[in-house]
């Protein structure tokens, strides 16, 4: 027998896409379920909640000692702040258990105006290092979703790291697997306007695409995961939160797959032991599973080559079927069980009642005496009474309407009015508006558990800080060869150069190539996990750099704990004001890109604060995502059956895949960084410098080697003079699109 653990240990956290998912995971015995509404949450092709099937959710899932987390976890754009702080302030007033959120300047709102809402960092933050931890505690973050990326032993020190800020950690344990970081995958985004950052991605990581010289028809389609096998180790790992992925899953699947893991939390817990019997997790839709992340071990088996569900090739191997018809009894018998499984959760789930309590009002009085209101509602019955003796009425008295419209409002997030009684209160009489106000206020006391409800929020209005537009905004350019650093020799440009993401082994070497160089301007990835965090940090330690670019929180947090002046990069995703706000005010940050993602009508509307500089990257290849996986494997093969640190720091490798339609897509690997896939064409917009010539200081020119189809005939010094006429107005647009091609500006002009 194994070491016994309490129970309390853990939380089984279920996905909830719709009631009947709900309803399923709750007789499944999840511990909290996470749900959306039909706005801001990231799965948008789930069915999703209405906000008055919230709230009978909330009171079902309650009975059961079950919490509900409401996702708002997509990036929110300047014109839907209105409707995001009138959702707030009724959302504050029932009793969910918390909200995911992704957006920087959500969680700046949370934090100065719903303090009361416990606030969770969904996966789309793509935590992995310390530093983030810290970041996000700073913004009342109290649990983290980690990167899907990292293994058991990146885990355990972060969620250890963790706990000794007050943050718990939350694992995905089961379901899809992502082929790139979230977060920081685009490829739908570019493709067809279809954010995964406003929950709309259409998985194109799932589609066909031309047989690749690996044999591949879907050389993107990862396996699912599944760390079934790995209780003890998530155990030992200190992890708090085991999340099931599954929010657009039927409710049979939510039902089998958090039974499965109930069963093998509780027998853990009880006996230290590991169940092994996988058989119900296969019998419900996966792609196969993997826990080779998990176990550090990135290897080629963690694909498959094939999107559908897995279900009868892996019964037919178990049962060894070696004829059609044997195949066909498997499916029939799959056929039987889900049919069984789907009839069981009926069963279980037809009586649960998602309706909201029944409140009955019964008003009485008479002339000289007090107004009486009587509330009852199915587990209590309370009266109050005015302040003040009603008197007959002059101009306005409680007539039936006026009393009934009155009473009608007692209605709160948890309870219906079902009936007004006015019998016993006499004609023609009057009290004060202030002690009708003061009565409902008392009700609402009450209605909330004896608690004062949250007052309506409303934000100060911004004060507009423009630029000036008769200045000319600072040329920035990226580059990440020292081939290129001749163009820092050039005093009216700022040039970036890129550190790799393997910054442990190129911690002495960047070092001494930025002291050598002062006039290089660090620019810092998106992704920097473990030591390659802690040697990020080092190098700013080290160079004391006078400002730096950052797509990681986590080098900003660190940037603003050493006194450094930092800007947000285009990664981190930044769409509205409040965003802005959060990250001049909460972490001292100079400046931010704003995100690719978004159109110019999107971004007019966002304000700056005083002293803060903004930017806008104009050329650049465009990142469709990064994975930790290597992408060569099932493109043009890797004789290397693994990605490990040394894939990580030496190898540099190009290919390209095509799509059933035709679109290509890179295939690239940067010596020190991670595999990323590219759109075909580089992103050239010309028009954001006259259309945002009032928001924007300087935009920025993407130099890096990244073998596109993107040809200029222009070498670099030459390209940056270009770019530089154009920001003094000098030239006409024509000519550079002409020299650079093909290019795209899709993005700039579909938007979000």
């Amino acid at each position: 027998m194994g070491t016994v653990v309490n129970k309390n240990q853990f939380e089984l956290l279920a996905p909830g896409g719709d009631i009947e998912s709900i309803k399923a995971a709750i007789v499944a015995g999840a511990d909290a379920i996470y749900c959306g509404l039909d706005n801001f949450n990231a799965r948008n092709r789930a069915t999703n909640l209405t906000f008055e099937n919230l709230n009978g959710i909330i009171k079902l899932a309650h009975q059961y000692d079950c919490k509900i987390f409401l996702t708002l976890n997509i990036i929110i754009l300047e014109s839907e702040i209105p409707a995001l702080i009138r959702l707030l302030n009724k959302l504050v007033n029932t009793k969910v258990d918390g909200v995911i959120v992704q957006d920087l300047g959500l969680f700046y709102i949370l934090k100065e105006h719903f303090p009361t809402l416990d606030v969770h960092a969904s996966t789309q933050t793509n935590t992995h290092n310390e530093g983030q931890i810290q970041f996000l505690h700073q913004l009342t973050a109290s649990r983290v979703n980690l990167s899907r990326e990292l293994n058991i032993h990146e885990i355990k020190h972060l969620a250890q790291f963790g706990r000794q800020h007050n943050v718990l950690m939350e694992v995905f344990v089961h379901g899809s697997y992502c082929i790139g970081f979230s977060g920081l995958c685009y490829i739908s985004s570019v493709r067809n306007g279809n954010s995964g950052n406003r929950g709309r991605c259409s998985q194109p990581c799932r589609d066909q695409y031309q047989t690749t010289d690996a044999g591949k028809d879907y050389p993107l389609n990862m396996k699912d995961n599944s760390a079934y096998l790995d209780m003890a180790a998530l155990a030992d790992a200190g992890v708090y939160s085991l999340k099931v992925e599954g929010r657009i899953k039927k409710s049979h699947y939510v039902h089998t797959v958090v039974d499965s893991w109930r069963k093998q939390i509780d027998n853990y817990c009880q006996s230290g032991e590991v169940l092994t019997d996988t058989t119900g997790l296969y019998t419900v839709f996966n792609r196969d599973f993997s826990n080779a992340y998990l176990q550090g071990d990135i290897n080629k088996s963690m694909f498959i080559d094939n999107p559908r569900d897995h279900s009868a090739n892996h019964f037919s191997k178990i049962y060894s079927c070696t004829s059609t018809e044997q195949v066909k009894q498997v499916k029939r018998k799959l056929y039987d069980d889900k049919t069984e499984i789907i009839n069981t959760v009926d069963a279980q789930t037809k009586d649960l009642d998602i309706s909201i309590n029944s409140l009955s009002v019964s008003v009485a009085g008479s002339e000289g005496e007090l107004l009486s209101v009587t509330i009852s509602t199915p587990n209590e019955t309370c009266t109050i009474t005015s302040s003040s003796p009603l008197i007959k009425a002059g101009k306005h008295s409680l007539d039936e309407a006026t009393v009934t419209k009155w009473a009608n409002s007692f209605a709160n997030a948890d309870h219906y009015v079902a009936s007004v009684e006015l019998t016993k209160l006499d004609d023609g009489l009057f009290i004060p508006y202030k002690e009708q106000t003061a009565i409902k206020e008392q009700v609402a006391f009450i209605l909330n558990g004896s608690r004062p409800t949250v007052s309506p929020v409303e934000l100060p209005k911004l004060a507009v800080q423009q630029r000036d537009s008769k200045a000319t905004p600072s040329l920035n350019v990226l580059i990440s060869s020292q081939a290129d650093i001749a163009l820092a020799q050039d005093d009216q440009v700022n040039v970036y150069y890129q550190l790799p993401e393997a910054m442990h082994s190129n911690l002495a070497k960047m070092v001494s190539l930025f002291n050598s160089n002062s006039a290089l301007i660090p620019w810092f990835p998106a992704i920097l996990i473990g030591d390659n965090y802690q040697a990020a940090v080092e190098f700013m330690k080290s160079i004391k750099p006078v400002r730096i670019v950052t797509n990681n929180n986590g080098v900003g947090f660190a940037a603003s704990q050493l006194g450094i002046k930092w800007i947000a990069g285009p990664q981190m995703n930044v769409t509205n004001s409040y965003s802005l706000k959060c990250l001049k005010e909460e972490f001292n940050c100079a400046g931010s890109f704003i995100s690719n993602e978004i159109k110019q009508q999107q971004m007019k509307q966002i304000v700056k604060p005083d002293g803060f500089e903004l930017f806008y990257s104009i050329y650049h290849p465009i990142m469709l995502l990064t994975s930790r996986q290597c992408l060569f494997h099932q493109t043009v093969g890797c004789k290397k059956k693994r990605f490990d640190d040394k894939c990580l720091r030496k190898c540099d490798k190009s290919a390209s895949i095509l799509s059933m339609k035709e679109s290509s897509f890179v295939v690239d690997k940067q010596r020190g960084d991670h595999n990323s896939l590219y759109s075909p064409e580089n992103y050239l917009n010309l028009d954001a410098i006259k259309d945002n010539a009032h928001l924007f200081d300087g935009y920025m020119v993407d130099l890096r080697d990244i073998k596109t189809l993107t040809q200029t005939a222009l070498d670099k010094p030459a390209l940056v003079n270009a770019f530089r006429s154009q920001l003094n107005g000098d030239v006409e647009t024509t000519a550079l699109y002409e020299e650079v091609s093909p290019t795209t500006m899709a993005q700039y002009r579909k938007g979000l």
